[in-house]
């Protein structure tokens, strides 16, 4: 049994991991690839999102310096140097863009040798005829005649950035010069910070921040980021800053030779993603686990069919194998009856010969009278026991077909008790028999009863071993119509709880490995179950145990 138990642990164990590979394995290939897909298809959709980001907010900007720079050739070419010189007419003029546009902090008109000489703004005490010939927007102005300048401190030590384009009037070059608005340019670049941890900024060409980031450093210093300066057209692209994975989005602008930078938080645009991951995740552990408990369930069903089917089949071949030798020692039983028989009737004939000659022949006066007749007298006793042996036998063998005949439970109790009182005597083993006179007949199979008969009280010897007695009591309840009881008990050591449930099992036996096969109880059950009763035990260790049958009457008369 500990083999065929391993065995089926075995094939159990089996089972369910090829189950659990054929299952989960295409489940966990499909998982992967649906969410592989997914991922491949939201870092797309983010860097085109972005992509799209940092090109619109580039064109914005590109569209605000080109319309401040058209709006100063505007002006230069439409009024003349004599005009604009005039601080009042310049005014005037400086109010009407003002009226329209915030997007000026000052302006000024500048000669060719870079003296200031026209000025309207908040700072006309510093740069009022200051004379600009030996700065480095001074001369790119008057090479290029439109010139954007990066942000820079100037006299006034204020970051700020201007656009300078020069007029030609006659012999004589001039410029006209404005300070831009450096908020609406920050507030174009915010547009472009997106999330809690999203930044943006413009760095020029050599990575020098000329807008204030809200994370990645500190203007007119060197961005904490990698350096996109150098960068040509729009590009993306990932690094890792302080341990976290962070895009960036950088286009440059055409003029001035600026790059603006979008940097994103990859934990935030991606949480859609992590947080599609984890519930993909807990969908499919939930769908392993429930493919595992159905698995477990599906082959621990299977194996304990198997396990049932076995244990019938072990338990009808047994029967077979029982029924067959029963039939086969029925067999015997009644040749050896019918051999016996015949010496015996022979020792008979010759015994009362004897008797008739001891009674025709005048020996009474021999002293050995009396001792001829007691040896006849004695012949004659053990003959009518070999009589009733061999009868019994006889009756044995025929009873050995099954069959269905209106019997008496006593009478087959007694019988059964004949085949085990040797066996009880010497050991010291007494049975007692408490039987119903009144049993009613039922109709039932004799042999197959006397069979479960032999088991129980066979098994009640065994287990008192020596030294004990066995009680047998019947009783017919409620009438023709009720159930024939009987009750075998033993003065044994009892059934441990823990074993009670498993005594009915094929192959489970208390006995050592060679003294019991553990279908004896088994095959009872099957008896008295197929026979339309029940058959239950009580017990307690120390104190014996009581088998209890019940046998349905569907027969009549009385014993």
């Amino acid at each position: 049994m500990i083999d065929k138990g391993i065995h089926y642990k075995r094939l159990r164990l089996r089972i369910v991991i090829m189950s659990l590979c054929f299952s989960l394995i295409p489940l966990l290939v499909l998982g992967f690839t649906i969410y592989t897909q997914f991922s491949k298809a939201y870092s797309q959709k983010i860097t085109e999102t972005l992509r799209i980001l940092v090109q619109n907010r580039k064109s914005a900007l590109e569209i605000f310096l080109e319309e401040r720079v058209a709006q100063l050739v505007t002006l230069a070419n439409t009024h003349t140097l004599y005009t604009l010189v005039e601080e009042a007419y310049l005014s005037q003029v400086f109010s009407t863009i003002q009226s329209r546009s915030k997007s000026f902090i000052d302006i000024g008109v500048i000669d060719q040798n870079g003296t200031h000489l026209a000025y309207v703004g908040p700072h006309y005490e510093k740069l009022k005829g200051v004379n600009y010939a030996h700065e480095d927007w001074f001369r790119s102005v008057m090479e290029s005649g439109v010139f954007i300048s990066d942000v820079f401190l100037g006299f006034r030590k204020i970051p700020h950035f201007i656009i300078a384009v020069t007029r030609r009037e006659g012999s004589q070059t001039w410029i006209l010069r404005a300070t831009i608005n450096t908020e609406i340019i920050d507030n174009i670049v915010r547009l472009g910070q997106l999330g809690k941890k999203g930044d943006a900024f413009i760095v020029n060409s050599r990575n020098i921040l000329q807008t204030a980031p809200r994370f990645s450093g500190r203007l007119l210093e060197a961005p904490k980021t990698p350096d996109f300066s150098s960068s040509v057209g729009t590009t993306i692209d990932t690094a890792v800053l302080n341990g976290v994975e962070t895009f960036f989005a950088a286009s440059q602008l055409n003029n001035p030779r600026w790059t603006l930078v979008v940097r994103e938080d990859a934990s935030e645009e991606m949480a859609p993603l992590f947080e599609a991951r984890y519930w993909e995740g807990i969908i499919l552990l939930a769908g392993i686990l429930c493919v595992a408990v159905g698995t477990i369930v599906v082959t621990r069903s299977m194996t304990n069919e198997l396990i049932r089917v076995e244990q019938e089949k072990a338990k009808s071949d047994d029967l077979v194998m029982q029924s067959s030798k029963m039939a086969a020692l029925g067999k015997m039983a009644a040749g050896v009856a019918h051999e016996i028989n015949n010496p015996l009737q022979i020792i008979s004939d010759q015994a009362g010969w004897m008797k008739d000659l001891l009674e025709e022949e005048d020996i009474s006066a021999s002293k050995n009278f009396e001792e001829f007749q007691e040896c006849i007298r004695k012949i004659e006793r053990h003959l009518e026991r070999c009589r009733s042996i061999t009868h019994r036998l006889l009756r044995f063998g025929r009873r050995m077909e099954p069959t269905q005949d209106l019997i008496d439970v006593n009478e087959i109790l007694k019988e059964t008790i004949t085949f085990l009182e040797t066996e009880a005597r010497h050991r010291d083993i007494a049975i007692e028999m408490h039987l119903d006179e009144g049993l009613p007949r039922i109709t039932s199979d004799q042999a197959q009863l006397q069979q479960v008969f032999l088991n129980i009280v066979d098994n009640a010897i065994d287990a008192i071993g020596k030294k004990g007695s066995i009680s047998i009591v019947t009783e017919h309840r409620n009438g023709n119509s009720g159930k024939i009881h009987v009750e075998i008990s033993d003065t044994g050591p009892g059934i441990p709880k823990d074993k009670m449930s498993k005594i009915f099992d094929p192959f489970f036996t208390t006995k050592s490995a060679n003294e019991g096969t553990g279908l004896g109880l088994s095959i009872s059950y099957s008896i008295i179950e197929k026979l339309g009763g029940t058959i239950t035990v009580d017990s307690e260790v120390g104190c014996g145990s009581t088998f209890k049958i019940t046998l349905p009457v569907t027969g009549t008369g009385r014993a």
